[in-house]
């Protein structure tokens, strides 16, 4: 998932940093100058800011003093606890912070060869799909010789004041880092898929079963280098980040920092009782205050954990901020958590590989309804079918889609009075299993999913779909509005997932010699009843076949019924109006399929397009004569090659 980098405004590190070790002199960003500009925009800092660098800061400056941990961070001023979390999160998994903080051993101060330094570091992180690279100096924000924002807990420890000037630099200035949300940190440090779960909606406080399900989950998330952040709603801007009695902080992000089921007991006792609590740990990101109830760090129920359990825990009894607490009582404390998913994609895994479709696409708007690529949500049902759409199959008789919608990150606009998320939301239609086109209008198209539709950077879901066809419909809520996006599709089969351009075949030069489509029907086929039998136990195993035109369609298997339900749909673009679609039904069979009947369908422009019952017939000469069993379906053919 890692790849090269690109220079964040075409600025080079290596390069800017041998300029300035050869001219002796520190790196001054003429990108993120030192003035208030780049510190805020709106609300002025508490007190007159001065820049300075590490070395002006404290003696002994470092990037890291005894290596990187989560317990480095403290929140400063600046209402960024988000950040803060993200950057927790960070600092437990090596693979990541080592990316995002690359040539990090090149980076440290070196006492030995001080020449070498120049004032200069960089950071990488993973913007609307690509890894950029953003250079900075090493002057920061302080009042009173102190950091304002973002410090680490040893005053010499200066890595995470810079990685979150780096990502200030990013967003425009600090200020625009007020208010935000750990998971979009948390992907742009590692390209994860993020999940968010309403912890009240899913009733995981009551709901025993989906509360083990959800703690399952979480730690397969953690234990495969996942990151988990989880909040408690504040109903009002009085309750942001006010402290509850139990310690917990509304309207605060926390880090999540492990995920385990303990066992109960001392010695050799742990090894054959089988009890088991599941707990989670996190940490405030004001490196203090900590929850106070039922095992918090100086609880009685500690007593009932072994030495060497606790000891595997890092339990330690001191207000740093960072806590354990068992899944339920989480679950009935923390109302919003935050799942970010490093979806393992390559082939060399133990793990489950997931196949990855990645496309960014934009909603731009065109006077030519054929060309309009803003058309809002299903709400606007006249423009709907003018967004984006992309067409994907699954191959398997069911499987677990993933699917994250994400918006551009506009914090940098925030100065001048932009920079909001847009509402967006995506819908999933079931299509017809040879659609290569792009859908006009809902005629017979099934809608299977719609996602949430909300101001968030990113839209999520995960979805257990059947064999066929779908388009996925990415939108915003309201039409007209302009905006890119970036849409990933997970799946365990190859989804052969692309983007629908045509609205129609194309006219090609042989298209005078060999024909042009006439007329295009789209055929949807509900199911049959009736069939004969063709087993002992009285059953069939029925699949559908449908010919237009040298082309031919088949459909899944329906296992041993003779009341199948197909929901088959196909659309034929159809050079010869006169040539009738014919729809058979076959019984499959190891040795030999079976005949079950046909239906032949003159489709042409004054048959009904109502639902149809008709009753099934034999083939060839025979094809008067009736068979048992009757097909529901329904026909729609037009002119009008734009009109399904």
């Amino acid at each position: 998932m890692f790849s090269s980098s690109h220079p964040y405004k075409k600025q080079r590190y290596s390069v800017l940093k041998q300029q300035c070790i050869e001219s002796k002199k520190l790196f001054e960003d003429p990108e993120f100058p030192t003035t208030n500009e780049s510190v805020f925009y709106k609300k002025p800092p508490p007190g007159i800011v001065e820049w300075k660098r590490p070395k002006e800061i404290c003696d002994d400056p470092h990037l890291f003093v005894e290596g990187i941990s989560s317990h480095d961070l403290n929140q400063g001023t600046l209402g960024n606890c988000w950040f803060v979390a993200a950057c927790s999160c960070l600092a437990l998994r090596p693979r990541f912070w080592q990316k995002v903080i690359p040539d990090w051993k090149e980076q440290e101060w070196d006492p030995k060869h001080p020449e070498n330094y120049a004032g200069i570091f960089h950071f990488q992180f993973w913007i609307f799909g690509e890894w950029i690279d953003v250079v900075i100096d090493d002057r920061l924000p302080t009042i009173n010789g102190q950091l304002i924002y973002c410090h680490s807990k040893a005053r010499n420890e200066f890595w995470s004041a810079l990685l979150e000037k780096a990502y200030a630099k990013l967003s425009g200035c600090y200020e625009s880092l007020d208010g935000g949300n750990t998971a979009d940190a948390v992907v742009d440090f590692t390209g994860a898929v993020t999940e968010s779960i309403d912890l009240v909606a899913g009733k995981y406080a009551s709901e025993i079963s989906e509360q083990l399900k959800l703690f399952e989950d979480l730690l397969k998330v953690h234990e495969r280098e996942g990151l988990i952040s989880c909040s408690i709603k504040a109903t009002s801007s009085l309750e942001m980040e006010a402290r509850m009695s139990c310690g917990l902080v509304k309207g605060h992000a926390y880090s999540v920092t492990g995920v385990r089921k303990v066992r109960l007991g001392h010695g050799l006792m742990t090894f054959f009782r089988a009890e088991k609590i599941f707990m989670i740990r996190m940490r405030n990101p004001w490196g203090k205050t900590e929850w106070n109830g039922t095992w918090s760090d100086s609880s009685k129920e500690w007593e009932k954990v072994g030495s060497s359990e606790r000891e595997a825990m890092g339990i330690t009894v001191e207000d740093d901020g960072e806590f354990w607490m068992s899944f339920d009582d989480w679950c009935k404390y923390f109302t919003d958590v935050d799942v970010c998913r490093i979806i393992n994609t390559s082939l060399l895994s133990i793990h489950k590989t997931w196949h990855e479709a990645i496309f960014k696409g934009s909603w731009a708007k065109n006077a030519d309804p054929l060309l309009n690529r803003s058309g809002g949500c299903m709400n606007h049902r006249e423009t709907f079918l003018q967004n984006p759409q992309y067409v994907f199959d699954i191959s398997k008789s069911e499987d677990e889609v993933l699917i994250s919608l994400q918006q551009r990150d506009m914090k940098m606009h925030r100065r001048i009075g932009q920079g909001e998320n847009f509402t967006i939301g995506f819908v999933i239609f079931k299509v017809e299993l040879n659609r290569k086109y792009r859908m006009h209008k809902i005629i017979t198209q099934q809608v299977v999913a719609t996602s949430t539709y909300i101001n968030a950077r990113t839209v999520f879901m995960r979805k257990n779909l059947p064999q066929g066809r779908y388009i996925i419909i990415p939108t915003t809520f309201t039409s007209g509005i302009l905006g890119d996006f970036m849409l990933r599709i997970y799946t365990d089969v190859d989804s052969g997932c692309s983007e629908l351009v045509l609205d129609k075949p194309n006219v090609k030069c042989w298209s005078s010699f060999l024909g042009y489509p006439q007329l295009v029907t789209q055929i949807h086929i509900h199911n049959a009843e009736g069939l004969q039998n063709q087993d002992s136990s009285g059953g069939a195993d029925p699949y559908l076949i449908i010919y237009c035109e040298r082309k031919k369609i088949q459909s899944t298997i329906q296992n041993n019924t003779r009341e199948p339900v197909f929901e088959t749909q196909a659309i034929f673009y159809r050079k010869n109006p006169r040539k009738p679609i014919t729809v058979q039904i076959w019984n499959s069979n190891a040795i030999q399929d079976q005949f079950l009947g046909q239906v032949v369908l003159t489709a042409s422009l004054k048959d009904p397009s109502q639902p149809q019952k008709l009753q099934l017939c034999k083939a060839g000469r025979q094809m008067a004569e009736e068979m048992p069993g009757k097909i529901n379906l329904r026909v729609i053919t037009t002119k009008e090659l734009t009109d399904v």
